[in-house]
């Protein structure tokens, strides 16, 4: 898992953070919480999480561990994809989530937008004993600053999608060393490479 991103806010449009990590930009679908504690041209640390479809990489951000432990426990629920996931942790503190589905309110959780009662009732009856401590998690490190040594060797051409596609990799949080041998032999766009990095690194072999 892609735990959290350290860098320095690029743009803040409604939901989506742009944070700017070794000179790559990294999309972030975020909750309210991250949102207001991600001010432009500030560094901040953004705990998050990498959904991976067939057709798309999807990074969330969360304002704290407590947000994103409640995400992935919603999306274990059936019927409740990440954007609904993602609606439901925006909506309230994770306290307040948590009281509600211990004490199965479900007209808290359907005040939600999108949010049925059905669903509501769902998500309380699975994740009733689920929940327990999620709120104790600490928030997100916030605006703290942070300094990125280059690690592109000097004389390197630039323009090499490889070096953008190991330097995406490195802040998603894995290892320069990791992210050259997941991507060493590959063809392709940058984005391409690393959606590929990132299979070859979930696998048992990372090479």
């Amino acid at each position: 898992m892609i735990a959290h991103v350290t860098g320095r806010v690029a743009s803040r449009d409604g939901d989506h953070l742009v944070i700017d990590v070794g000179g790559v930009g990294l999309e972030l679908a975020a909750t309210r919480s991250a949102e207001r504690a991600a001010v432009p041209g500030t560094v901040v640390t953004i705990e998050t999480f990498l959904h991976v479809r067939e057709d798309a990489l999807v990074l969330f951000g969360f304002g704290s561990a407590a947000e994103r432990t409640l995400f992935r426990l919603l999306m274990g629920v059936s019927g409740v994809g990440p954007a609904l996931a993602l609606a439901i942790v925006s909506a309230y503190a994770p306290e307040q989530l948590e009281r509600a589905i211990v004490a199965q309110d479900v007209d808290l959780l359907s005040s939600v937008s999108r949010v049925g009662k059905k669903t509501a009732q769902k998500i309380c009856i699975d994740l009733k004993d689920k929940v327990g401590g999620v709120a104790g998690a600490s928030p997100a490190g916030g605006a703290t600053p942070t300094t990125t040594a280059t690690r592109i060797p000097v004389g390197a051409d630039l323009g090499d999608p490889f070096y953008a596609a190991r330097e995406g990799l490195v802040a998603l949080g894995y290892a320069l060393g990791d992210a050259e041998s997941a991507l060493d032999g590959l063809e392709g766009e940058v984005d391409e490479r690393i959606r590929a990095g990132l299979r070859r690194l979930r696998g048992p072999v990372a090479r």
